[in-house]
């Protein structure tokens, strides 16, 4: 049997661990991987839900090696994007493992080349989008490879894709189940980031996975800081947020319309900020070529709407911004995710306001879809509302979503900014009992419903055109909150929503009382609310994974794109080393038309520059530092390192 993702002469061992170091260049696994490695060698079917960043591709690309070595055939991965095959590929090749994908991006004799390739064996990974797999062409191929006994397993990445309850459901995924009723013995792996117990049960049905094993490893990301501020002109605060914490560094913001997006990169790169737009409408050449500039440069800002993201490999993406509200808490998770897959600092921070609240309801209840999932819909939004109003710990409240109990993260160095700034709170019983009594007013008043601006007009004592228009002057309501500004009201009416004392209602965004809204009229609940403030960035009291010494060397102080501070303190000498080591990175990155953290991590380089390895031997134990990259590149390192 043909293989090459070993340098070794002698028969290649199928034991997980040395294929971890001898392909990968680590010395262990994490977590749960070597129980779901194993599991899947032997044959089982497995859930893995594991957080962006956590090495699930492990759990599928060791058992595909393992089982190649074993002459069990090629390893078949299902896959929705066009560029996370290319660079999954590319980072499987580098590591001397023989990967290839088959999508509408190669020409018909490439695409003739790789399905010869894959029917004779000599492939340990195919990638696949859905559509391409089901297709009666490739399902027959396939079926000569299972009776052949040249079909090893099946990966089905970004599994709750296949979920009507996810946060980003692929009709093609549906046909997938079409894998256990046609390829039965043959192991079926699908993996997601995020599932609440919904999708989780949803993902096992549609794919008829109950005879799986589910894997759930935490969903904790340390290395996160998360931060919500309140909107007060988002722009600058988006601005200040990345000058004062994140010059220089790799991030994403995320925006919810396209307009939004090309006016928000516009913005930012006329304020001097690197920045390029990304959106479904944009032309395809014009995508494709952003996304390789993210991910092939340093400091660049990609702007995006939600089109963006989903398989996103680069490890050192520093910060993840939202200038809207997402959908829900798996959507949220999902896209702060994509920050510090490296282990190291990131932050995922937010602006939100009661504009938000009122368009994300507004599309749930526009949306044709059956009044069951509108409901499902409405508590997702209620939970990550609850998230974002919150004054405990923002990291319990996300894990609790996910049924996972932890610490509070003030005991992280890295604590949100809840922790690390308690929120001032205050007793709006009262003013919530003034607000919910006018809207009840409004409505005995002719029946008539109104949006927050004219109800904070009354509460106010505001004479405007519209309130003499429906006399609500005389209302016993009118005036009663002159005394709070209407910044705090908005704060009011927005945690009443999100509370769900308080609902929007049609085309004009009209506040109706909930059945809930007695019991806080009659005095029964009291309502801690968090008082209105206008916060961009807190002070950092450390980070998770960080020494102080750490905390010193990468400072969050303006650097240039060109000096970025390495990933781990070292001395003087060992950080010009690690400056050459990324530039002889970026020559071999540009040769193989790959991202450079395909070819080494920055993590491995600054590893390389502490211990500075005058031997191959030496070279090969740095973490990272797999058997073929050592052979490819070692001496080439070396040379490097010794000047």
């Amino acid at each position: 049997m043909h293989s090459t993702e070993s340098p070794a002469h002698q028969r290649p061992s199928t034991r997980p661990g040395d294929i971890l170091a001898q392909v990968f260049g680590y010395p262990a696994f994490r977590g749960a991987q070597t129980e779901i490695v194993d599991h899947v060698i032997a044959d089982g079917d497995a859930l893995v839900l594991m957080p962006t960043g956590g090495g699930k591709s492990l759990c599928y690309q060791v058992p595909a090696i393992a089982r190649h070595r074993a002459g069990k055939g090629v390893a078949i991965v299902v896959s929705p994007l066009i560029a996370l095959m290319h660079d999954q590929v590319g980072a499987l090749e580098e590591a001397g493992v023989h990967a290839a994908y088959l999508n509408s991006s190669l020409s018909s004799e490439d695409a003739q080349r790789i399905e010869r390739e894959m029917m004779g064996g000599r492939l340990v990974l195919l990638y696949a989008a859905p559509e391409r797999l089901t297709t009666p062409r490739f399902l027959a191929q396939l079926d000569s490879l299972h009776e052949r006994g040249l079909l090893s397993l099946f990966a089905i990445d970004e599994a709750h894709c296949v979920s009507q309850w996810g946060h980003d459901f692929r009709e093609d995924y549906l046909a997938l189940n079409v894998l256990h009723e046609r390829f039965a013995g043959v192991p079926r792996i699908a993996l997601t980031a995020t599932a609440d117990d919904l999708t989780r049960a949803d993902i096992i049905t549609r794919l008829q996975l109950e005879e799986a094993r589910v894997f759930i490893s935490s969903f904790d990301r340390p290395n996160i800081r998360y931060s919500v501020v309140e909107k007060d002109n988002p722009r600058q605060q988006l601005l200040r947020f990345i000058n004062e914490e994140h010059d220089g560094d790799a991030g994403i913001v995320y925006c919810q319309s396209r307009k939004k997006v090309d006016e928000t990169a516009a913005w930012l790169s006329a304020e001097g900020v690197t920045a390029l737009a990304y959106h479904a409408g944009l032309d395809a050449d014009v995508r494709r070529r952003h996304q390789d500039r993210f991910l092939r440069e340093e400091g660049l800002v990609m702007v995006a709407t939600i089109a963006f993201g989903m398989g996103i490999d680069k490890p050192d993406v520093r910060f993840v911004a939202h200038l809207d509200l997402p959908k829900n808490i798996e959507s949220y998770y999902q896209e702060t995710g994509r920050g510090g897959r490296d282990g190291l600092p990131a932050d995922a921070w937010m602006t939100y306001g009661l504009a938000d609240v009122v368009n994300q309801r507004r599309m749930i209840d526009d949306s044709p879809a059956g009044e069951e999932f509108k409901r499902g819909q409405v508590q997702k939004l209620e939970a990550l509302l609850a998230l974002a109003e919150s004054h405990d710990c923002r990291r319990v409240r996300l894990l609790a979503y996910f049924g996972e109990p932890t610490l509070a993260c003030a005991k992280y160095q890295n604590a949100c900014d809840n922790c690390l700034n308690p929120p001032a709170t205050w007793d709006a019983t009262d003013a919530a009992r003034k607000a919910l009594s006018c809207i009840y007013r409004f409505h005995q008043n002719g029946g008539q419903r109104f949006g927050a601006g004219h109800l904070i007009d009354v509460l106010r004592g505001k004479l405007t055109d519209k309130v003499t228009q429906h006399r609500h002057s005389s209302l016993s309501t009118y005036g009663i909150g002159a005394d709070t500004s209407e910044t705090q009201w908005r704060a009011v009416l927005r945690q009443l929503i999100a509370l769900g004392h308080l609902r929007t209602e049609g085309e004009y965004n009209t506040l109706e009382l909930s059945a809930s809204a007695r019991e806080v009229l009659r005095g029964e609940v009291q309502l801690l609310l968090r008082e209105a403030s206008e916060v961009t960035a807190a002070p950092r009291r450390g980070r998770a994974g960080s020494s102080s010494s750490t905390l010193a060397s990468t400072s969050r102080g303006k650097t240039s794109t060109k000096d970025k501070a390495p990933p781990v303190p070292l001395d003087a000498d060992a950080t010009a080393l690690f400056a050459d080591l990324k530039a002889w990175r970026a020559e071999v990155a540009r040769e193989h038309n790959l991202p450079a953290y395909v070819v080494f991590h920055d993590a491995t380089l600054a590893e390389m520059a502490r211990a500075q390895p005058d031997s191959l031997d030496a070279l090969g134990a740095i973490s990272g530092v797999g058997a073929k990259k050592l052979e490819a590149y070692g001496r080439e390192i070396l040379r490097v390192l010794g000047g």
